[in-house]
């Protein structure tokens, strides 16, 4: 971490100020080569504060705000130099290259994140939640995010690992000693302990499990051509479980019934549970000529933004008349409901055509509930693989690592109460499981997180971040 590293800082596109974030040893030096004061002298930075100067980026002159953190107090806790330039994209491409020439290193994805972290700023929940709350998507998803960069989860484990310590130490002194002797701490109070770290484990993985739920709810959108069924199949997958909240879907003969969104819960198997979306019918057309602020475009433009934004796409098919719906679901996996095959002139199974780029199908009847477990399992198989083959940490995957390696800490004081409660305790077994748990723990933290994980991590950044 001896170079210094430079990467605009700001989201891409127009804004009022771009940002370009340097941070390393030279930082002030590069700030001298390419900034002059509104006099003319090269900037001296000293202590911390806020500059107007002016950047030279060998073309011409910009008005610059140079922000100066020295180490360790910045977010790398290395000498950091912010400079605020006028909004404009090539601009700020121009400004880092001149920071570039001038000796500054390309910041790698995530490379400041990580100096805070490998430098001791962070912990690498926080850090997690920098990358939670560049990814999040709805305003759930970024409280999720800001609770775990504000150290929700690092606050409650510190203390656990405290009481998680105590215990262990008490029991390998305990080894040293007879019960008879003073140094001997009773079983029972052992046990005591060791009990409350474990209630505070379930208090963490109920918090986590809470913090995924509210954060990274998995989007299910019904997509299909009007009257193809999706609000029938809605109301079958939703019912009784907080259809409420929204609303059933209206239901008829009519196509084009559904013009504003749907929204309930589907839950899939047991421990599972997503957002279901009902959108309104989509035809496609080769020309389409109605006004934009025609209803039913309105309508339809909602729901392509919907499958878009789409973990799965349901596409619901018409078997008698099939027409698959005019959507772009940006990645995410289709199923096509191959629905109403309960009717006379029913397909016995889709069109090669209809299957292009499809991850598979399922016969259904929405109207009579016939398929409807098998599309649930087929639905449950495409977002888990589609979890599982996502490189790096997501916010699911970020959650699903926190979850586990509390798993692995309760399962480990559970196994140590186990061997607590039987008379003439093994107590070096009991310490060895104590300390696995604490291991599980500094995992979370990134103290005992493998390099490759790290890298994981990270990469999964944008650069400036």
């Amino acid at each position: 971490m001896s170079a210094t590293i430079a990467a605009i800082a700001s989201a891409d596109g127009a804004g009022r100020r771009a940002v370009l974030r340097i941070s390393g040893p030279r930082a002030a030096p590069l700030g001298a080569e390419c900034c002059r004061t509104p006099v003319g002298d090269r900037l001296v930075l000293g202590e911390r504060g806020a500059h107007e100067v002016e950047f030279d980026d060998g073309v011409g002159s910009l008005p610059c705000l140079a922000v100066w953190m020295p180490g360790p107090r910045s977010f790398t806790a290395e000498d950091v130099l912010e400079l605020h330039l006028p909004g404009h994209a090539q601009l700020a491409q121009g400004a880092l290259e001149r920071v570039l020439l001038a000796g500054a290193t390309l910041a790698q994805p995530g490379e400041f994140t990580r100096r805070a972290f490998e430098n001791g700023r962070i912990d690498l929940t926080r850090a997690e939640g920098v990358l939670a709350l560049v990814h999040s998507r709805t305003a759930a998803e970024r409280r999720a995010a800001a609770a775990l960069l504000a150290g929700g989860l690092d606050q409650r484990l510190a203390g656990l690992r405290a009481s998680l310590e105590a215990v262990r130490a008490l029991t390998e002194a305990s080894l040293d000693f007879d019960e008879a002797d003073t140094g001997h701490v009773p079983v029972p109070e052992l046990r005591r302990m060791a009990s409350q770290v474990r209630d505070g484990l379930v208090e963490a993985l109920g918090w986590e499990r809470a913090r995924m739920a509210t954060g990274s709810a998995t989007r299910v959108v019904l997509a299909g051509a009007p009257n193809a069924g999706k609000s029938t199949l809605f109301n079958r997958l939703s019912s009784g479980r907080a259809a409420e909240a929204s609303g059933e879907a209206l239901v008829s003969d009519l196509a084009g019934t559904t013009r504003d969104a749907k929204r309930a819960e589907w839950r899939l198997g047991p421990s599972r549970t997503c957002d279901l979306v009902d959108t309104a019918g989509v035809m496609e057309r080769a020309v389409d000529d109605r006004p934009g602020d025609d209803p039913d475009r309105l309508a339809e433009d909602r729901a392509a933004r919907l499958a878009g934004a789409a973990d799965l796409v349901v596409a619901v098919v018409d078997a008698a008349a099939p027409q698959l719906p005019a959507l772009d679901p940006d990645g995410a996996p289709v199923l096509l409901a191959w629905n109403k095959v309960d009717l006379e002139g029913a397909g016995p199974e889709p069109t090669p055509s209809l299957l292009e780029g499809v991850g598979g199908w399922v016969r259904i009847s929405a109207a009579t509930g016939a398929g409807v477990k098998d599309l649930e399992r087929a639905a449950l198989g495409l977002i888990e693989t589609r979890e599982a083959s996502a490189t790096g940490a997501g916010i699911v995957g970020l959650g699903a690592r926190h979850l586990r390696s509390l798993a692995e800490a309760h399962a480990g004081v559970e196994r140590a109460l186990e061997g607590l409660s039987l008379d003439g305790a093994p107590l070096d077994q009991v310490a060895e499981e104590l300390r696995g748990a604490t291991d599980a723990l500094d995992g979370i933290a990134g103290r005992t997180t493998p390099e490759d994980l790290l890298d994981r991590i990270f990469a999964q950044f944008c650069l400036g971040k």
